[in-house]
């Protein structure tokens, strides 16, 4: 027998591909002489992992066997020099997708929540993002002063691309609290990488009863500050919760009498336009007055009925962020929410117009490059933006790229196209993906199947038909059927950890709606 303490392991840098052979032999003295033992690898599990951690510094595959424990460092992140100059000398490297550059410089959604102690923070960024601050024992909330700091992170295992930072709010006759967020703002904004920049704060209030006081003193000199620019670009942006209470307030003040010839819709409008009247006096009107009539502000309720507040307020943010920042947060902010279908395929769409859709007009990148690469990285695209909580990697594994393959091979009535073909035509309409996944996606307001198939869809083909060609077919077929089963996924979920079960189920469940069929009749 040997002891792997004793083992001396050298290893040597070595481009693979998912047809190679790969394999670690070991040798060893045993007492009647040397031994070898060679443990193979399988190629297509490497590169499973690879995708599903790309964007990281650092990638390892471990593999155990008896009782060695082998990692095996990848180094999958070609700069796009690198990659031309791979091409041009005949070497093959593999194509990345435009997400592991988006994730390099930005991996992180960073946001600071202050708000005091119930007013409603740890179920509004469960909500947003799609995780349970209770089942991990943290909680962005303060019962007692000191008890967490502004600068701690919190980093949940349910949903790892945002960063969330937490103050306790600005209680009356406080001042060290408003200098520690000023100071902590300024320090962040300061910081020369995107990563570690704050990227917008939500200053969270209830709505209070009429008659009571919105802000307090420390509130006022904090918005003061972003007003007078000592804040700098970051968005701040005033969130107003429980709007479902000030709902049920409204509701009582009704005259039972006046009720009786109102219909049921006229009643909630009734109840709606008495409670913003009630905001406008309590809440946006001293708001305005004193941060201006430009300062974001959204009212919100995370109780169930309520959910296109908490939309809205998405919509608003990843607004602020694309004005304030550079695109990449903005990217970031649709990407870690778990609320928002219509965000993910805008955010889609900006990522593809990044770099692979509109680079196909001239294919700097993807020309020279197999079919099957150039969907592996679109396939990574559009996976990665829609951000599932998928720990074993379900949706980047093999089993789900071919099941979306044998959809797109449907595409060929009568024609076929080798996936190992090398790429060598181009595509003179930019856009035209991008505006097709947007009809077909629907509207940013939960989404039911299934879809239907609007005017945009119609006009779009009848354009560019005459120019479509058996590959650019394929390439779009790909694109929609898998935006369109992933948004399909997104509402089914409900941002649990997925199983093979319910992907199955969006798959299924897509594929028998019509607008499966006639994503295939019209393209």
């Amino acid at each position: 027998m040997f002891s792997p303490k004793s083992l001396l392991c050298l290893f040597c840098l070595r481009v693979i591909s998912h047809e190679d052979t790969f394999s670690l032999r070991i040798r060893y003295k045993e007492s009647f002489g040397m031994k070898t033992k060679d443990i193979a690898f399988d190629p297509d599990d490497i590169f499973l992992v690879s995708s599903a951690s790309e964007g990281q510094a650092s990638i390892e595959y471990i593999k155990s066997h008896e009782e060695i424990r082998i990692v095996v460092a990848l180094f999958g992140n070609i700069s796009p020099e690198q990659s031309e100059q791979s091409i041009s000398s005949g070497q093959s490297h593999r194509l990345l997708a435009t997400t592991s550059e988006i994730f390099r410089s930005c991996p992180q959604f960073r946001i600071l929540v202050i708000g005091k102690t119930g007013v409603g923070k740890s179920s509004l960024i469960n909500h947003v993002f799609g995780v349970d601050t209770t089942v991990e024992n943290t909680s962005v909330a303060h019962d007692k002063p000191g008890e967490a700091s502004i600068n701690d992170e919190f980093v949940s295992s349910q949903n790892d691309r945002f960063v969330l930072h937490d103050s306790k709010g600005f209680e009356p006759g406080e001042q060290d609290n408003l200098k520690i967020v000023r100071d902590f703002i300024g320090r962040r904004s300061a910081m020369p990488d995107l990563k570690d920049q704050l990227h917008v704060v939500l200053l969270c209030f209830e709505i209070p009863r009429a008659g009571r006081r919105l802000l307090e003193t420390g509130t006022e000199k904090f918005l003061e500050s972003k007003r007078d620019g000592t804040l700098g670009k970051v968005p701040v942006i005033v969130v107003l919760t429980k709007y479902d209470m000030l709902i049920e307030r409204m509701e009582r003040t009704l005259d039972e009498a006046s009720l009786d010839e109102l219909s049921d819709e006229e009643t909630e409008e009734l109840v709606k336009n008495k409670a913003e009247a009630e905001l406008r006096d309590t809440c946006i009107g001293p708001l305005e007055e004193l941060a201006g009539s430009d300062i974001p502000h959204a009212t919100i309720s995370t109780a169930k009925g309520y959910e296109e507040t908490v939309t809205r307020l998405i919509e608003i943010t990843e607004s602020c962020v694309n004005e304030h920042l550079v695109p990449e947060a903005a990217v970031m902010t649709s990407i870690a929410q778990r609320m928002h279908p219509g965000l993910k395929t805008e955010a889609l769409i900006k990522v593809g117009k990044q770099r692979y859709w509109k680079a196909l007009a001239s294919c700097p990148k993807f020309k020279n490059y197999q079919i099957q690469d150039c969907l592996r990285v679109l396939h990574t695209d559009i996976v990665d933006v829609w951000n599932f909580r998928d720990p074993h990697h379900y949706l980047h594994s093999q089993e789900f790229r071919e099941l979306m393959m044998n959809m797109v091979d449907k595409i060929q009535a009568g024609s076929t196209v080798d996936p190992t073909k090398t790429l060598t035509f181009g595509l003179s309409m930019v856009g035209t993906i991008a505006g097709i996944t947007s009809a077909l996606a629907g509207p940013a307001t939960p989404i039911v199947v299934p879809i239907a198939v609007g005017a945009v869809l119609v006009v779009w083909v009848h354009e560019v038909y005459k120019m479509s060609h058996v590959v650019l077919q394929r390439f779009m077929a790909y694109i929609m059927h898998l935006t369109l089963v992933l948004q399909t996924l997104f509402i089914v979920s409900e941002s649990r950890e997925l199983t093979r079960r319910a992907i199955k189920l969006a798959v299924n469940s897509y594929l028998a709606s019509p607008i499966s069929g006639e994503v295939l009749d019209k393209i």
